[in-house]
């Protein structure tokens, strides 16, 4: 391992792996053999036949590495994603990586990776195994902290790659009488019993069915996969039906093709019987459920889906699906959701296309997301938009599917520009602007020669979005040809849009009167327009730039006015930015203790990532300037790790680098190399919710543990440890002491790592106790 990598004592916890929901069969010589492997390359792939197991095997072997790595194992799946154009993308946004200055997804996830130890697990790659091969190839030569595990039908080529093929499970020999004799010994069979027992409390081995089991275990070729979909049948038939079953299905497998392996001939039969198995109306519904990506709840499911059925017979098909093993059913802070298996997704598509319904339910499931994109955008506005930002980031890949569709197919590219239009809010909150430019530029090519508002809007977001990423050519083209379509549209509003953009680009040029004046012209034409988006939007922008002409008052007049519009409406996203500009504001003043206020109240906000890098920087420099040393230390490697995730600081705003010189000159001076260097790099390994926690100072003004602290918990995790004791969901305990969302679903993950607990039962249990020893003693 890396030097960087710590021990695997360490108890530190960090990335993406999903929890197992059933138990682990077997596998421990392929476990032991795969880590003898990844010790010795820092590239391994598993390969093997759809079914196998790959899967289940990469997340237990990163489960048990996850601790050697410092920055955490990160699961990039890529079952579902088809572009390899945007293989990049993914991984940015499973390792929550945002390219804003950058305009290059791979070289920031580069600078991102560059002095971490994280290992990536690549999930499903053989569709993409041209793109994964280069893509990883650049990330090993120029990360040295990162390891890469694969898993893939074929292997990636790359060199210094090591190969493991994951074989099926161990199986008896189907003539053999003496394979019989202690069935339990072979995975497959302890396998089936498991899964079995699931389905049909107290289901064990006897002697009237150990012989089914093994048959249908050797029949299944030991293929994890169609034996959990066997086990499944048990809740309608019996053990010996289902090989009965089997055996008559592989007879009639004797007059198929012979060029087709017999592996994959095993694994599709399985799956076409489990499908015999479904009911008519069950067969329809999963063909049409594998339109979605990345998973569905129910109301998606009806709306898309239901056409021709009511919501009690959707939720009694889904219901069967899920009881039959053919959907998974998750449950995360009380919000469930269904996916199908990526084998199982691909076998609907081809029912659903041999149905001919597949074009229909791609333009039903477009039209599904996009009306609530476009919902969205209406109420952003407003108290609702935490909310919406929760649900789109949850969708991400569902609305990626609709833009996808809209895209690629002719005459639906209107579309894909109304989706883009009202996405940029959202891209922007999340830092996501190489996303915004990159989906603008293909809506844009789709949509050549549409004269409409929406187009108008793209090219306004894209002139910006390549602003921010410092291509002012391709910026100032996009501003150009934005005021040609608004003198052909010729209202208020175009001629807003278009200025606005034009004042953003010259911001970013560095060109900052030119900017206020034109800025100054849009919003006055925004406020006769009455759109209230797009003043507060303008607002903002405007005063920004008057930051940097040095008219502190009228920045402040600016901000204020759009307060004046955010705080009644409970609106969350530029009520933070327009705090943290004020901080700055105050800073630029003098007014320490004022900037401070401002900035903290934005961080309370919303922590979204680029709003807590735009905070956190000026809170080091009040540090600094007030002599607090190490914190500032500390402070500038939060705000590192931030600018790091949102791909460095935006473009045409150096001339705030000064600040920041100052702060780190003084704070290293004072400190001493070494210190400075060892508080820089606590504050720049921090998780993001640990950073604002500390900016916020709940960490470093946290009193003595009572009786009933536990002594590695902060207030704050005690804070959520009783509410969750309480029954309250996430949201509720974010509602409860005026916290994002976010930052509450990490105070929760943070107190079940230190605790060493799996579930909020364990949390509530140990709070109750802990309370009750301390009562007893008093």
């Amino acid at each position: 391992m890396a030097s960087a990598v710590r021990s695997e004592a360490d108890q530190r916890v960090v990335g993406n792996l999903p929890l197992e929901l059933t138990s682990f069969v077997g596998r421990r010589r392929e476990l032991a053999d795969a880590r003898r492997l990844f010790e010795t390359s820092r590239l391994l792939t598993l390969t093997g036949i759809g079914g196998v197991g790959k899967t289940r095997l990469a997340i237990r072997l990163a489960g048990a590495l996850q601790r050697v790595f410092r920055d955490g194992a990160w699961l990039v799946e890529l079952g579902e994603q088809t572009d390899p154009d945007l293989l990049e993308d993914y991984v940015a946004v499973t390792l929550d990586v945002r390219s804003v200055s950058s305009a290059d997804p791979l070289q920031a996830l580069i600078d991102y990776c560059a002095d971490r130890s994280l290992l990536l697990v690549l999930d499903n790659c053989e569709h993409l195994v041209d793109a994964v091969a280069l893509f990883t190839g650049a990330i090993l030569r120029r990360c040295a902290g990162v390891k890469i595990l694969a898993t893939s039908r074929e292997s990636l080529g790359v060199g210094g790659e090591a190969t493991m093929r994951v074989p099926s499970l161990s199986t008896p020999l189907q003539y053999d009488s003496g394979a019989f004799e202690g069935l339990a010994r072979y995975e497959s069979v302890s396998l089936f019993t498991e899964r079995a027992a699931t389905v049909v409390p107290g289901f064990v081995l006897t002697e009237g069915n150990k012989l089914a089991v093994a048959r249908i275990c050797h029949d299944l070729d030991g293929l994890p996969l169609p034996i959990e979909l066997a086990a499944a049948r048990l809740r309608g038939m019996s053990a010996e039906q289902i090989m009965n079953r089997l055996s008559d299905r592989y007879r009639l497998l004797t007059t198929g093709g012979r060029d087709v392996p017999s592996r994959q001939q095993t694994l599709r039969l399985s799956i076409d019987w489990s499908f015999d198995l479904c009911s008519p109306s069950e067969q329809q519904l999963w063909g049409r459920l594998s339109v979605f990506s990345g998973g569905f709840d129910l109301e998606a499911a009806e709306g898309v889906c239901g056409q021709d059925m009511n919501s009690t017979e959707v939720l009694d098909l889904v219901t069967a699906l899920v009881e039959k093993s053919i959907l998974i059913r998750e449950e995360t802070s009380g919000d469930v959701r269904y996916h199908l298996l990526d084998l199982l997704r691909e076998y609907g598509h081809e029912k659903l296309e041999s149905a001919g319904e597949y074009s229909d339910l791609r333009r039903r499931h477009r039209d599904w997301f996009e009306s609530f994109v476009v919902q969205a955008d209406s109420e952003w506005i407003s108290s609702g938009q935490a909310g919406w930002i929760e649900w789109l980031s949850r969708e991400q890949r569902n609305v990626h599917e609709a833009l996808e569709f809209s895209i690629s197919t002719p005459g639906q590219a209107r579309s894909a520009t109304r989706m883009v239009a009202a996405l940029y809010r959202f891209w922007l909150n999340g830092g996501r602007i190489g996303s915004a430019r990159r989906w603008a530029d293909r809506t844009l090519s789709a949509s050549d020669g549409e004269s409409d508002m929406y187009r108008l809007e793209i090219l306004c977001i894209d002139a910006v979005a390549h602003g921010m990423q410092g291509d002012l050519v391709r910026a100032r083209g996009q501003v150009d040809e934005s005021w040609r379509l608004a003198e052909v549209i010729g209202d208020v509003r175009s001629r807003g849009l278009a200025g606005w953009a034009d004042g953003y680009v010259d911001a970013f040029n560095g060109e900052f009167d030119t900017a206020a004046e034109k800025l100054e012209l849009a919003v006055t034409l925004f406020r006769s327009a009455e759109n209230l988006q797009h003043k507060v939007i303008g607002l903002g922008t405007l005063g920004l730039a008057y930051i940097f002409t040095g008219a502190l008052e009228r920045s402040v007049e600016c901000f204020d006015e759009s307060l004046a519009i955010t705080v009644p409406l409970h609106e969350v996203m530029y009520q933070a930015s327009t705090l943290a500009n004020l901080g700055l504001v105050d800073w630029l003043r003098g007014d320490l203790e004022r900037a401070r206020d401002h900035l903290t109240r934005s961080l309370r906000t919303t922590d979204a990532s680029l709003n807590s890098a735009w905070c956190v920087e000026p809170m080091a420099w009040v540090a600094a300037a007030q002599r607090d040393w190490k914190h500032a230390a500390v402070l500038l490697g939060a705000a590192a790790m931030f600018w790091q995730r949102v791909g460095g600081r935006l473009s045409g705003l150096s001339s705030l680098s000064a600040h920041h010189d100052n702060a780190a000159g003084s704070a290293r001076k004072a400190l001493g190399e070494s210190a400075f260097e060892k508080e820089f790099r606590r504050g720049f390994e921090m998780a993001e919710s640990e950073a604002v926690a500390y900016a916020l100072d709940e960490r470093r003004s946290a009193p003595a543990a009572s009786p009933i602290d536990a002594p590695h918990l902060t207030r704050r995790e005690q804070q959520v440890a009783e509410l969750v004791a309480q029954g309250l969901t996430n949201r509720a305990i974010a509602e409860q002491l005026v916290i994002s969302l976010r930052t509450a679903q990490g105070h929760v993950e943070h107190v079940l790592t230190k605790l060493g607990f799996t579930s909020r039962a364990q949390i509530a249990a140990w709070f109750v106790s802990t309370a009750q020893e301390t009562d007893s003693r008093g």
